[in-house]
Formats: C-alpha cells, sequence, structure tokens
C-alpha cells in the first residue's frame, strides 16, 4: 500500500472483464507516463465477477504497486461497485471509468488540468455519436435523457457517460447522499459543482462483450427516473382526475339521452373497452406506486449497499 496520498484516483468497476483489463491497465500505464507529475492509485472493483476477472486484478496489483483492487461476495452491480472504489479513494482528484476502453483515458491529461485549474470541480465527459449501437437502443437512450430533463431536477446531457474527474471537495459530496437506491448519473447532477464536458466520439470495447442488455438498461432508466421524480404519481394522479371527468360527462349523456329519446345503454363491446382502459390505467397506477413504495422498503431495511470479501489492502 502507497503511504503519500496520490495525485489521482481511478475507480474501475469489473465485471466479467477478463479479457480486456490487462490492455486497459496497459494503456492506463502509457497515459500515466505522459502525466509523469502526478501519483496516481488504481481501484479496480470486482463486482462478484465469474470469470478470471479477480486473479488478473492480483496479477495486476503485484505487477504494479499503484493498482489496489476490491472483490464483492457477489454481483452486486455497477453503482454499488462505484460507491466502494469512491469510497476506498484517497487521491485529491477521483477518475471513474470503464475498463472496456469505452472511455478513451486519453481524455486524462487534460482533464485533470482542467480540474487542477480551480476554474472546474468536474471534467465529465460525453458521446456525441452513438455509432455501433443498435438503433432501438440509440433511440430509447435519447428519449430517456430528454424525459429526465424535463421531469427532475437531475440535468442529464445528453450522451453523457459516468467517465469524468472530480475534485475531492465534489467527491466528498457525493458520498455524502447515503440513498441504497443510487443513480450515479443522477447525483453527479444533483450534487452540482462546476463541470466543464468533453465530447469525444464513441467507440467499441477493445475486447468481450457488454453486460447491459436492452431489459437491464431499461430497468435501470426507471430506477434513474424514480430516484430523482416525483412526476409518475403527478400523472397517476391526473391520469385518475381526468378519467373521473370524463366518466362523468358520460354519464350525464347516458341520463339525457335515456330521459328525452328513451334509447337503451347500449355497447357491451364498448362497455367493456371502457371497463378495460380503465382498469389498465388503474393498474397502471398502481405500478408507479408500487414502486416508489419499494424503494421506500430497500432504504429502511437498511442494508449494505456491498460486501467485500477480500481486497488488496489486506
Amino acid at each position: 500500500m502507497m503511504d503519500k496520498r496520490p495525485d489521482i484516483t481511478i475507480v474501475v468497476p469489473c465485471y466479467n472483464e477478463e479479457a480486456v483489463l490487462r490492455l486497459f491497465h496497459a494503456e492506463l500505464e502509457r497515459i500515466r507516463a505522459l502525466m509523469a507529475g502526478a501519483s496516481f492509485e488504481i481501484i479496480l472493483v470486482d463486482d462478484g465477477s465469474q470469470d478470471n476477472t479477480l486473479p488478473i486484478l492480483k496479477e495486476l496489483h503485484q505487477a504494479d504497486p499503484a493498482v489496489r483492487y476490491l472483490s464483492f461476495s457477489r454481483n452486486f452491480g455497477k453503482e454499488a461497485a462505484l460507491l466502494a472504489g469512491l469510497e476506498a479513494a484517497r487521491g485529491a482528484y477521483v477518475a471513474v471509468m470503464d475498463a472496456d476502453l469505452q472511455d478513451p483515458p486519453a481524455l486524462l491529461p487534460e482533464m485533470y488540468q482542467t480540474v487542477l485549474s480551480g476554474n472546474y470541480d468536474c471534467a465529465a465527459t460525453r458521446r456525441v455519436s452513438r455509432k455501433g449501437e443498435p438503433l432501438i437502443r440509440s433511440i430509447f437512450a435519447r428519449v430517456f435523457y430528454r424525459l429526465m430533463s424535463g421531469i427532475s431536477d437531475a440535468r442529464i446531457v445528453d450522451g453523457a457517460r459516468d467517465f469524468r474527474l472530480m475534485s475531492r471537495k465534489m467527491t466528498d459530496a457525493i458520498l455524502s447522499l447515503k440513498e441504497y437506491n443510487r443513480f450515479s448519473k443522477g447525483i453527479y447532477s444533483w450534487v452540482g459543482f462546476r463541470t466543464r464536458w468533453f465530447e469525444y466520439e464513441n467507440t467499441e470495447r477493445a475486447a468481450g462483450v457488454t453486460k447491459w442488455s436492452f431489459r437491464q438498461l431499461l430497468l435501470y432508466s426507471i430506477d434513474g427516473i424514480t430516484a430523482f421524480s416525483t412526476s409518475p404519481l403527478i400523472f397517476a394522479s391526473l391520469a385518475g382526475i381526468i378519467l373521473c371527468l370524463v366518466a362523468f360527462v358520460m354519464i350525464c349523456v347516458v341520463v339525457v339521452k335515456t330521459i328525452l329519446w328513451g334509447d337503451p345503454v347500449a355497447g357491451y363491446p364498448s362497455l367493456m373497452s371502457v371497463v378495460l382502459f380503465i382498469g389498465g390505467i388503474q393498474l397502471f397506477s398502481v405500478g408507479i406506486l408500487g414502486n416508489y413504495l419499494a424503494k421506500t422498503y430497500l432504504e429502511t431495511k437498511n442494508r449494505p449497499l456491498y460486501i467485500i470479501t477480500e481486497s488488496s489492502d489486506g
């Protein structure tokens, strides 16, 4: 373990990344050589990987004294891995990035100089293109960013990545948020601080395959919306009010038609359609309420976000 406080800590969550870890470390070594005036520590967090990720982390730790590792007892998710790395970080500045090299380490020197100048507390990155990404995923991602910006206090820039370098002040502010249901992109925005954005073209993984399916990304986006906005609850309330008004108007129409013209109340199919529609709205609203209730339930249990079974610190 290094005794001197490093200038920069780089936090890297890892889940089944055996194919890319050595490539990532080699590229990071190249960038560190260009930043000879800055000292580094690299915290690699094994998020319960099922492959040879952990043995490779141990190998990198033995070969490079700047490398530290943490290993979870099981897969707790990327958010937990990010939090564990931030809590273990000792650097004056803290960077967060992925191991797959889709976050270009070549940006680190300029990002560091930006924050070191004192004019910014955070140097963050965003993709300006989604080349190579499935079309449906790109469309949903853009819709999500616009929706989040419109209904929440967290202004998330379109294409924003977790890859960023932050001052210790901003890092400590993020760590002060103790919520169980974490959505880092929203947290970065919510805490504020002066941020400069670095843009880059989308790049493919250097090796291995993505761990995020469309379903996982969809659930993650729902977590983000419910974590930083109560607008879905307002929508459920408005839907209930509107349906009550529509039902009242329809009752008046039926009564008037029956009294004035003696029209029978006809239309079994239309009646069933209305019943199913209203029932669907009710179930949808109950689902929204249930989602918020579930998050409250998880918060009150006060369970740890992760369990570490092994680390380079002993």
